[in-house]
């Protein structure tokens, strides 16, 4: 599984979009979680972007990773981060999120 998130990209910064996307940020990284029942709330950028050309690089996201069932009285919360790439269009203007490649686990045998 790779997940890919695409925003709208105005003349804002990317950390500035980063910020005014973060519930949207939180429902791509939550993605990654679901099979664990967990969802990521709170995202920020960890540090600035590392830019590897002129539009496109890499970022670290961190975000509280929550799990939470009422039926099994859990609740726990903890602070994780991520890697993702990053891809600027300034034609479409749009700035699309690419997510590490998590394989996906097959059907285990009986």
């Amino acid at each position: 599984m790779q997940e890919k998130w695409i925003f709208k990209f105005k003349e804002e910064n990317l950390e500035e979009l980063l910020n005014k996307e973060e519930k949207d940020l939180g429902i791509f990284l939550s993605y990654y979680f679901k099979r664990e029942g967990a969802v990521a709330e709170k995202v920020r950028l960890k540090r600035q972007a590392e830019y590897l050309t002129d539009f496109s690089g890499n970022l670290i996201l961190e975000f509280d990773l929550v799990h939470f069932n009422a039926c099994l009285a859990i609740h726990s919360q903890k602070r994780e981060e991520m890697k993702v790439e990053f891809i600027i269009d300034k034609t479409q203007n749009q700035l699309t999120l690419i997510g590490p490649y998590w394989p996906e686990r097959g059907n285990d045998e009986i």
